[in-house]
């Protein structure tokens, strides 16, 4: 099964290619970059060999998109219809879900957290807590049964900078965000950068404690995102840090996809 796997996040797009299942490449492009997003997955899509029985030289693949940005999720379908050839197929429109979602409007929820939620509950095949440090900070919760209970989203370091920034007089703008070389900063970018960095380690233990008091025991936890790996090595209570874990759900999300409709045709 050949995939481009497209994950539409708020600031960038992440594309992998797939071949007979196994990783090719996965990438981290800024989303306003057409450019940039056009040859990718241009180059990606050559990669994909021709279905030897397609007289219209039809390549033996498909793009699946998980999306929290419908405007680039319309730039995506443009560049894959007129560079391609080809249609998306989107996440929560034309792909289900891959697991049960208990929310309260199960259609509102972001796929990214679901496919992900998916992706690290396949793997642990327990309770699972997923933590994505993305623009936004998504901490989520996969019971033992594979449902997805919900979580909690908090701002990202970036955004939690520049409101800093705007709503004080004197305070400057830091960026990016890095582990501190003590914890207590002896200027105010050094204080500041201790504060965004601890606060977030700490409030992302006190979010998974209070999952433990509701599951009865302390979960697997795995971090991803682009700042994840900024702070892991001062997480002792994170199981693993997995980059790109929203692109490896998506690929999961449509294989389970096609074997649910292979077992309804037998």
């Amino acid at each position: 099964m050949n995939i481009i796997a497209i994950d539409i996040g708020n600031t960038n797009i992440g594309i992998g290619l797939f071949l007979d299942g196994t990783e090719d490449f996965i990438r981290s492009i800024p989303g306003g970059s057409q450019a940039q997003l056009r040859e990718c997955l241009v180059d990606s899509w050559h990669k994909i060999p021709i279905l030897e029985s397609s007289k219209e030289h039809k390549r033996d693949g498909v793009i699946v998109v998980s999306s929290v940005k419908p405007v680039w999720t319309e730039l995506i379908r443009q560049i894959a219809r007129e560079d391609l050839g080809e249609k998306i197929r989107v996440i929560g429109d034309d792909i289900p879900l891959p697991m049960t979602v208990w929310l309260d409007d199960p259609r509102k929820v972001g796929t990214d957290r679901v496919v992900a939620a998916a992706a690290a509950f396949d793997v642990v095949e327990d309770a699972v807590v997923v933590a994505d440090f993305g623009t936004a900070v998504t901490i989520d919760l996969v019971d033992q049964h594979g449902v997805f209970r919900g979580g909690v989203i908090c701002p990202g370091f970036d955004i939690s900078a520049q409101a800093l920034k705007d709503n004080t007089a004197q305070l400057p703008k830091i960026a990016p965000v890095h582990r501190p070389d003590s914890p207590y900063g002896k200027n105010t970018a050094d204080a500041i950068n201790s504060g965004l960095y601890y606060s977030i380690i700490g409030g992302m233990e006190e979010i998974i404690r209070r999952y433990a008091e509701e599951l009865g025991r302390w979960p697997q936890t795995i971090i991803t995102g682009s700042g994840a790996e900024t702070i892991k090595d001062d997480c002792p209570f994170v199981d693993n840090y997995v980059p790109h874990l929203v692109v490896k759900g998506i690929v999961l999300a449509y294989m389970k996809y096609v074997e649910e409709k292979t077992e309804e045709l037998i």
